[in-house]
């Protein structure tokens, strides 16, 4: 007999003990991510009218709904000639295109926004990765301007009164930092603006990190501090590109790319979660998404949405964001337009 109540309790051991899987029940359904995506769908291709030796793409952008009742579409634009490669110190025009809904398709092309300045007093090598706020009937664009000197990449500015027209802020550069300091992505938080950008630990190398700076008025930028450090250094892209911080409640996610994990992956982004805005650990990382230099927004009717772009992908793509942290309605960064 104590052979085989010795028998029975390996049996019952060996297949999961006492609990409800021993007893036959079927297992717990893996916990979902607090985010993920739907089903992408393009929105805006920049090929159409163009030479089709050419394959137009849309790297780095961003969003903005217009007085006029439009969303604007504005994103780092260029070609890949057959069996050529991708120069991105020669992106030198921002793409434009509008809709009246997020999901509309396609979206309307319209000229390029803004063509690079290399004379003085801009001095600008590139256009990079332009993000967009409205503030009291002005809508700022920041965007990378780069420079020569890699240790002192620049973020400019431009203003514009009906998102066609824009002109450079004579205090520009708002921004000095390295190594190619870039990726602005600006927000209010409280009674401040805080912009976040992709930068080193120190201008000459250093870890990939997270930098932020903060400004009463968006034109003044101060306290050089650092939300997010990676475990690589390097004087190249690195894993910290395309930062974008969504608050819901008090929690506060970082997401940023191209990455998985620890490795680098062109088509991928990871999001951290944390209680502070202003710091996320490696440790804090939580979901994972499919998408490279994403933006998070919100359409007219409340619903929220996450974009996709890419050298390889010539166009861009937005997909449902579904938020499975358990929050209703939280206070958020990310507002509903109002409908024109």
């Amino acid at each position: 007999m104590r052979n085989l109540f010795a028998l029975l309790v390996c049996f019952v051991v060996a297949n999961g003990g006492f609990g409800q899987h021993a007893l036959g029940a079927e297992p717990a359904e893996p916990k979902k991510p607090p985010v993920e995506t739907g089903k992408f769908v393009k929105v805006y291709d920049p090929n159409v009218g163009e030479s089709k030796d050419e394959a137009w793409y849309i790297n780095d952008h961003g969003f903005a709904y217009g007085s006029d009742g439009q969303w604007h579409l504005y994103g780092i634009t260029g070609f890949i000639a057959p069996k050529g490669r991708v120069h991105p110190t020669k992106e030198r025009l921002f793409a434009h295109a509008t809709a009246k809904t997020l999901m509309q398709q396609p979206w309307e092309k319209r000229p390029h926004a803004l063509t690079y300045a290399p004379e003085a007093p801009w001095r600008e090598r590139h256009l990079w990765a332009p993000c967009i706020v409205e503030h009291d009937g002005t809508y700022y664009m920041f965007y990378c301007a780069g420079d020569e000197d890699n240790t002192k990449y620049k973020i400019h500015l431009a203003t514009s009164k009906d998102m066609n027209a824009w002109t450079r802020h004579p205090a520009n550069p708002m921004i000095v930092d390295g190594f190619d300091a870039r990726d602005p992505f600006v927000t209010r938080l409280g009674d401040k603006w805080v912009m976040y950008y992709t930068a080193t630990t120190e201008p000459a190398e250093g870890n990939h990190c997270i930098v932020y700076v903060t400004s009463d008025d968006l034109i003044h930028w101060r306290d050089r501090r650092i939300a997010f450090v990676d475990p690589s250094k390097g004087k190249w892209g690195g894993p910290c590109e395309s930062p974008q911080m969504v608050q819901r409640g008090d929690r506060y996610y970082l997401m940023l790319g191209p990455r998985n994990g620890n490795r680098i992956e062109y088509v991928g982004t990871d999001v951290y979660v944390s209680r502070d805005p202003f710091h996320w650990k490696i440790e804090d990382r939580v979901a994972h998404l499919r998408a490279h230099a994403p933006e998070v927004l919100r359409d007219i009717d409340g619903r929220w949405y996450i974009s996709d772009c890419g050298w390889g992908r010539r166009g861009v793509f937005i997909a449902p964001l579904i938020w499975n942290d358990g929050l209703e309605d939280p206070e958020t960064n990310i507002a509903v337009p109002k409908a024109k």
